[in-house]
């Protein structure tokens, strides 16, 4: 598990209205670590944030994270089930 990941995790469940929905996996690859955040329809716009600023300060926060760890991250936002 990468600080990446972490990172993730917790800006989300801190994010959403139901942050038991939340559901990070991540990949590694190529010298970088894929991030999948999957929630619920409801609070992913919560995630995504006005004009995509909310999602683009998370991504921001995890290659930061992954920098440290000597990785590069990129993040999805996926859409979950109701």
């Amino acid at each position: 598990m990468s600080r990446a990941r972490d990172v993730v995790e917790v800006i989300a469940k801190a994010l959403v209205d139901h942050p038991e929905s939340v559901q990070v996996e991540e990949r590694v690859d190529r010298g970088g670590v894929r991030i999948e955040l999957t929630t619920r329809a409801g609070d992913l716009g919560k995630l995504i944030g006005r004009r995509g600023r909310t999602a683009s300060a998370v991504r921001a926060l995890a290659d930061i994270a992954a920098e440290r760890d000597g990785l590069r991250a990129a993040v999805d936002f996926l859409d979950g089930e109701e």
